[in-house]
């Protein structure tokens, strides 16, 4: 069901929101104000305190904590004609994401203090969602010199997540630096686990009988896993925090239980296609279901559904990664890598994991678990009063046909074209400010 909206705004109450008949959380309904950018009450709202706000009827809706997405790639600076940090961020608040962490395999880099603060700063300019920067780990993605870690961090962009996403830090040696060089501030390295050895550059899918009888050359699991191994034991000797990037395999998932089990400070995300899609989809050579880890096979599937379930995996990531065309529309051997996410998300991974995954679990996996993870404060919230007031309504029982001439973002390199999925984001609120109304951008 798709809600009225209905803007009474006055100036007897400032930049106020009035947000009725919300299910919080999947739970208790209640109403909830926004006062110039912060919840100021939740449940009966006297009509005096709510007099002249502007009104979002929600009865249906659940309410949830902005969505936070621990891996975006914006593509900007260098590859405008894919996505844009504006285009980006409309597509984030498309999905219901109020913060966003922005990867460092741009072009340039961003490994240095001055092309984080360019990211963060065209973030604020865009104003739709928090862009956080990612930093490089090492200078160029070359996994060889530490990039200026500290000077990120003490930069205006405040960065504390750290990753070569798109390449594997393979040098166990830059790997151990690294993790005891951001034990000092706080932060985190998010490690793309791919053994460059085990997987070949010419690798382009999952290793087994799909590849084989296609004739594809396949990278095995056990790349993804001898890195994930190595890195925990970094992190337990170094004492510093390890984030474990997109997990595709069943064997990651009992390393990573295994190290949490020790005590050892690791968590770990999952992409939305990876708890969906399997590599059975490869028979037909679509290009658009290349990505990088790849499609795993259905007992992988099960397993991250039960790791995200069970809270071995912590969070949900969208590594949303857009190509232009031309990058993309080549032989399955040769286009790029990646799919698109933000937009549909919270719909594929309600899809994916069904009814007795609750709104409480998706708020912890979409939310609160990746803003604590990134160190973001005011993102992830409990929607308690005083909290800023990022907050993503979503009609639960909306059946939706994904269409990718839909999408606000540059690229069209969507897997879930045509495919139906279960939820709609309805409204986005980002500090208060209601940046999508009934779907669309407003």
């Amino acid at each position: 069901m798709s809600a009225p909206l209905t803007d009474t705004t006055s100036a007897n109450t400032p930049n106020a929101l009035l947000i009725t008949g919300a299910s919080i959380l999947g739970g208790d309904v209640a109403d909830v104000l926004v006062v110039d950018g912060v919840i100021a009450a939740v449940g009966e709202i006297p009509a005096d305190a709510a007099a002249g706000a502007e009104v979002i009827d929600a009865a249906g809706l659940v309410a949830l904590p902005g969505l936070v997405d621990l891996h975006t790639h914006l593509r900007e600076p260098g590859r405008e004609d894919a996505e844009t940090v504006v285009t980006g961020s409309r597509a984030a608040a498309v999905g219901g994401y109020t913060a966003v962490l922005a990867m460092a395999n741009t072009n340039p880099v961003t490994d240095t203090a001055e092309a984080a603060e360019r990211v963060f700063d065209l973030g604020v300019k865009a104003g739709l969602v928090q862009v956080q920067p990612v930093g490089a780990v090492t200078k160029g993605l070359a996994g060889e010199e530490l990039a200026e870690l500290g000077l990120m961090h003490r930069s205006r962009a405040g960065v504390t997540v750290f990753s070569d996403d798109g390449k594997c830090v393979h040098d166990s040696r830059v790997m151990r630096r690294a993790l005891e060089y951001v034990k000092a501030f706080g932060g985190v390295i998010s490690q793309h686990s791919q053994d460059p050895h085990l997987a070949g550059s010419t690798s382009c899918c999952h290793e087994g009988e799909v590849s084989g009888r296609l004739g594809l050359p396949g990278w095995p699991g056990v790349a993804e896993e001898v890195i994930v191994a190595r890195d925990v034991m970094l992190a337990r000797h170094t004492n510093s925090r390890l984030h474990v990037a997109h997990v595709s395999t069943a064997g990651s998932v009992e390393i990573i239980r295994w190290a949490k089990s020790l005590g050892i400070d690791v968590t770990a995300e999952v992409t939305p296609h990876h708890l969906l899609l399997t590599t059975d989809l490869l028979e037909g050579y679509d290009p658009v279901y290349k990505v990088n880890p790849p499609l795993r096979p259905a007992e992988d599937v099960l397993a991250l559904r039960a790791a995200l379930a069970d809270g071995t995996i912590d969070a949900v990531a969208t590594d949303h990664a857009p190509h232009a065309r031309h990058d993309k529309e080549h032989a399955f051997v040769d286009a790029a890598f990646g799919m698109l996410g933000l937009e549909t998300a919270l719909a594929v991974v309600r899809t994916a994991m069904g009814d007795d995954f609750t709104w409480a679990d998706i708020a912890r996996v979409m939310s609160q678990n990746p803003a604590k993870i990134a160190g973001l404060a005011g993102q992830g919230g409990t929607l308690a009063v005083g909290e800023p007031a990022h907050l993503t309504l979503v009609d639960p029982e909306a059946e939706v046909t994904v269409d990718r001439a839909d999408s606000v973002s540059l690229s069209r390199n969507n897997p879930w074209h045509g495919r139906s999925v279960v939820s709609r984001v309805l409204h986005t609120i980002y500090n208060g400010t209601v940046t999508v109304r009934d779907g669309k951008l407003d």
